[in-house]
């Protein structure tokens, strides 16, 4: 049950897996996750912020957990391939998140859609965010305020990533295109 993605959404809630082992279903759990660990997985419990991340199970009230297998270092570029996503989807998925996570956790989609789009285009960008609302590395309020899903917060090391694109050089002067008035202004 936690190997396999159901609809979007990968691995199984705590009342499915209560249901279909028993209790003792976290002991089980604990000896998953040393088995995996040879393999370089994890069993990862997922519990949701708000309301919206999870819909209630069959008792309302009863605590609400998601659990699956993921990753536990990284993928080279070589095997990220194999993920399913293509290397510049997982670029704009990158750079969404780093927009977020500088805005202190909220951007509107429209600037989101902006960044995304002055690389991409910007039909692939309305594409891209629908994809990454949906599949849960993003959650947007009523408001039209984007801010980081649930998927983002079990799947992704957030800390390491901020820090790759902290270190990752910028590109040069005379290898970029001409600067517009409000970017000169912010250099000189």
């Amino acid at each position: 049950m936690l190997f396999f993605k159901r609809g979007r959404v990968p691995g199984a809630r705590s009342w499915e897996l209560r249901t279909g082992l028993g209790k003792g279903y976290t002991k089980v759990l604990e000896q998953l996750d040393e088995n995996l660990k040879d393999l370089d997985l994890e069993v990862k419990k997922v519990e949701p912020q708000n309301q919206s991340d999870f819909k209630q199970g069959p008792e309302a009230g009863e605590e609400e957990s998601r659990y699956f297998v993921r990753l536990k270092g990284t993928l080279a570029p070589k095997e990220a391939r194999l993920c399913g996503w293509r290397i510049d989807n997982l670029a704009a998925l990158a750079a969404a998140l780093a927009l977020v996570v500088s805005k202190q956790g909220k951007s509107e989609r429209k600037e989101l859609e902006t960044v995304i789009g002055n690389k991409a285009g910007r039909w692939r960008a309305l594409t891209l965010m629908d994809t990454f609302l949906r599949s849960g590395y993003l959650e947007e309020d009523e408001e039209g305020l984007v801010k980081l899903g649930w998927r983002t917060r079990a799947e992704l090391d957030l800390p390491s990533l901020m820090m790759l694109l902290a270190e990752s050089a910028a590109p040069s002067a005379e290898s970029s295109g001409p600067v517009e008035d409000d970017q000169a202004s912010m250099e000189g």
